[in-house]
């Protein structure tokens, strides 16, 4: 009797690796696709069931209460339920890229859903898609380990779950391609093209069966792009630059301020108290912000009004306030976004960067026709869409997956020309100032983030343990060359180390500087071992990345280098040997297709 547990044995011993690949990066565009569905759904229905009712004519304080809420109920489920940390998705995936090789908790499969449906349902001001891309990595990961695939293909399989559910989530298939490779930094070979395309198309068509194929948000283009707007488009591009770099510094200074509050219920009380007075004075940072993005977009057509923006607040009905209430918006959205994810809630930042972006580009259209009426007049829906791709951009450091990511979500296409120009400045600027995305500065700080330079992702796949010799004699300092002669003479090694009591390294003896004692056994009892080791020259820690490990030996003559730990206690060592060995069979497996 065949049982579902033997389906994965089955498989692999019918199919080749590449059909096995196909197989697996489908299952995995389709259970990316659903879970993005029913956390969309989730989303929705916890909102207008909290929210449907509000007037719009005055700010309600309810608006104070449900953000708190929905904190609350996501740290306690986390705690008591997950029992373990699922918050930023993306870095969690990057993480476990380079370091955990491609290990992702099965539980991410369906933790973040429930997680970021209670925080961004009751108020949080985050996105949906990071806790996304999180499950479809998990799900890619979980499939690679139930068939027992190497290393490589789950590195593949994860990317599969993540382009398949950025595709999924916004009906955005090149995108999802564009997200794999610049964000996840996988690199595009002819072997992985495939299983990734094959993804993103699944995803895309499970949610056309489902939504339609209407792009997630309308627009209109109603004034084409003239060369004339290229000095426009430049100059949002490079405000979009310096709104991503605002972002990001400020967002990693506000993270480490709760960092360093040690009790979560102290960290809740401020997260939850700073998102609550943000969202009841500005609601439109309540959830996602996808409305108030509709409403720049359509404005100007079908009626609409961009002042629809100001509906719940103290601002509502006063229209010559707009632009104000946005810039204020533009400053306060980062400080809710942080305060939801350091307060105990679940997202991440891909909504707040469309949101961002659209709002700056409104503001820059009517700021630009204000004061520049001599220029070329833009329009304002046009150059909100192109501020998405310019904040896209910028914060993720990925310039095509904010050109096909906008032109995907709203239809834009005929815009291809400027989303190019705003996304290339602000990607271009940010980069002048923060060489690594909001996602990825985190690991690159302790070096172990991937990237597309491939000597410097073969140092970060590498794992220092694995090469650390912990098996020769430890030596004491009073101990008697005969006694060290005796201890040392079934290893094959030169090097020894001299620790205290308390495993602290006193010093090396290497046995060729001591060659022309050694078999003379009169002296036996004259030397100690203080009195033959010599200080080490340079030492290595077990904190080191193995970029400055491979520095370290290319500035010293040494073959051998001693390891400590962060307190200093003596660990073991590496031979230069074993660690160009190491270097040349993760290079070989990392390049072989």
């Amino acid at each position: 009797m065949l049982r579902p547990s033997h389906i994965p044995l089955l498989l692999s011993r019918r199919l080749s690796t590449k059909q096995l690949t196909l197989l697996l990066s489908l299952l995995a565009g389709v259970g990316a696709a659903i879970a993005a569905q029913i956390l969309k759904f989730l989303i929705h229905e916890i909102e207008y069931l909290l929210t449907s009712q509000f007037d719009v004519r005055h700010a309600n304080w309810l608006f104070l209460v449900y953000p708190v809420v929905g904190i609350l109920l996501t740290s306690l489920f986390i705690r008591y339920v997950v029992r373990d940390d699922i918050g930023h998705g993306v870095t969690k995936i990057l993480y476990a890229l380079s370091r955990k090789g491609g290990q992702i908790r099965s539980h991410n499969c369906w933790s973040s859903v429930i997680a970021s449906a209670l925080t961004i349902g009751c108020g949080g001001s985050v996105g949906a898609e990071s806790p996304i891309v999180l499950t479809g990595s998990a799900i890619g990961s979980h499939l690679g380990r139930m068939f027992k695939l190497d290393h490589k293909m789950l590195m593949l399989l994860i990317g599969c779950g993540a382009s398949g559910a950025v595709a999924g989530i916004f009906k955005a298939p090149i995108a999802g391609l564009m997200f794999t490779l610049e964000v996840l930094m996988v690199d595009l070979t002819m072997a992985s093209l495939l299983p990734l395309l094959v993804s993103c198309l699944t995803a895309t068509c499970i949610t056309y069966a489902l939504n339609g194929t209407a792009p997630m948000f309308s627009f209109t283009l109603t004034d084409p792009f003239v060369v004339n707007r290229v000095p426009s488009a430049v100059l949002l591009g490079v405000c979009c630059g310096f709104v991503s770099l605002y972002f990001t510094r400020v967002m990693n200074a506000f993270e480490q301020m709760f960092g360093r509050i040690g009790h979560a219920a102290g960290r809740l009380a401020l997260g939850g108290v700073v998102l609550a007075l943000l969202i009841y004075f500005f609601p439109p940072l309540y959830g996602e912000g996808y409305t108030t993005i509709s409403t720049l977009l359509s404005a100007g057509t079908s009626g609409a009004d961009a002042t629809a923006v100001l509906n719940n607040s103290l601002f509502y009905g006063h229209s010559d306030l707009l632009l104000l209430y946005l810039g204020l918006i533009i400053l306060a959205k980062v400080f809710a976004t942080t305060a939801t994810n350091g307060g105990g809630g679940c997202g991440g930042t891909f909504a707040p960067s469309l949101f961002l972006g659209c709002i700056t580009g409104f503001v820059f259209s009517r700021l630009w026709n204000g004061f520049l009426p001599h220029m070329t007049p833009v329009p304002e829906t046009n150059y909100a869409l192109l501020g998405m791709a310019g904040l896209m951009s910028g914060v993720f450091h990925a310039p095509l997956t904010g050109v096909f990511l906008i032109a995907e979500l709203t239809g834009g296409y005929q815009l291809f020309l400027p989303l190019m120009i705003v996304s290339a400045s602000a990607y271009l600027t940010i980069h002048t100032f923060e060489p690594h995305s909001i996602y990825a500065m985190r690991l690159a700080r302790k070096g172990e983030l991937l990237t597309h330079h491939k000597d410097r992702s073969v140092l970060t796949l590498m794992s220092l343990d694995a090469i650390i010799d912990k098996e020769r004699p430890l030596l004491s300092p009073n101990m008697y060359l005969g006694t060290i002669v005796q201890k040392v003479s079934k290893s094959k090694s030169l090097h020894f180390a001299v620790v205290s009591e308390e495993n602290a390294l006193l010093g090396v003896i290497n046995l060729n500087d001591i060659r022309l004692i050694i078999f003379r056994s009169e002296l036996y009892k004259m030397y100690k071992a203080s009195q033959l080791m010599q200080q080490p020259a340079v030492t290595l820690r077990t904190d080191d990345s193995m970029q400055a490990i491979m520095e370290k030996f290319q500035h010293c003559d040494r073959g051998t280098l001693p390891v400590l730990s962060p307190d200093d206690r003596f660990v073991g060592f590496v031979s230069r040997t074993r660690l160009y060995a190491a270097y040349r069979q993760v290079l070989k497996d990392f390049s072989e297709e």
